[in-house]
């Protein structure tokens, strides 16, 4: 029991120090640990409309975005499909498989755009998240932040129009909640799931889209088929009373 004790204290000693030269070689990447030879984690190259897990299938495996945008889709037992929510770089996808439980996918995450993933194994991650305290604290900021972001998703449903609700998700879309970017161009964004997120009609969203393009809020990359321009300045729809 000593000498096996002894050697797992080796291995755990060796393992974060592989942890620490692996942070050095990336300095600025928050899951440098992730990306170690050692812990087995893939990075994938997903097409645009690819699926990376369906809904109802083993939770076995978390994904870190680092290029690209993912939406998840939840589909009900009356075969009713809703989008509830817009993923981005820097956000963890599947995290429920870290659960002590064996559970199955509550949704189906769907590439938008051309993506890059990285995938890493259930009992790598949970080994991580023990032995390397910067992952650590950066896994339980992103879970408080989306905690937050439901929180205030059910406040915008509860007391804000569709109109200003749409306004909130094309902020959250394109990250202007949190920067100071005058003009951000994000993927293109079907209006269908526009409505499913912001829980409106299809022709109302076409209406505040057309509304927000008048008042220079948005615009299109290119013609109406292409990539979405949303500018800081539709940050007024939200002050509105």
């Amino acid at each position: 029991m000593g000498i096996n004790r002894i050697s797992d204290n080796r291995s755990s000693t060796r393992t974060t120090r592989d942890a620490a030269k692996v942070r050095f070689l990336w300095r600025n990447d928050p899951v440098a640990s992730l990306r170690a030879p050692w812990v087995g984690s893939n990075i994938l190259r997903i097409k645009k409309k690819d699926v990376l897990f369906h809904q109802a299938t083993p939770s076995d495996t978390v994904f870190y975005l680092l290029k690209g945008r993912v939406k998840l889709t939840a589909l009900s037992p009356e075969g009713r499909e809703a989008t509830i929510a817009l993923l981005q770089e820097g956000d963890f996808l599947g995290e429920e498989s870290l659960d002590g439980k064996q559970r199955l996918r509550t949704t189906t995450a769907i590439a938008l755009s051309e993506c890059t993933v990285l995938k890493t194994d259930r009992k790598a991650m949970l080994q991580m998240l023990q032995r390397d305290p910067e992952l650590l604290n950066f896994f339980l900021s992103f879970i408080v932040s989306r905690n937050i972001r439901m929180q205030e998703d059910l406040v915008d449903r509860l007391f804000h129009n569709s109109e200003q609700r749409l306004a909130r998700f094309l902020v959250l879309l394109a990250g202007l909640d949190h920067s100071d970017e005058v003009e951000v161009i994000v993927p293109k964004v079907s209006q269908e799931m526009l409505a499913e997120m912001v829980g409106a009609t299809r022709s109302r969203v076409s209406l505040f889209m057309n509304r927000f393009r008048k008042m220079g809020f948005i615009d299109y990359d290119g013609d109406y088929t292409g990539a979405l321009r949303v500018r800081r300045t539709i940050k007024e729809v939200l002050a509105k009373r």
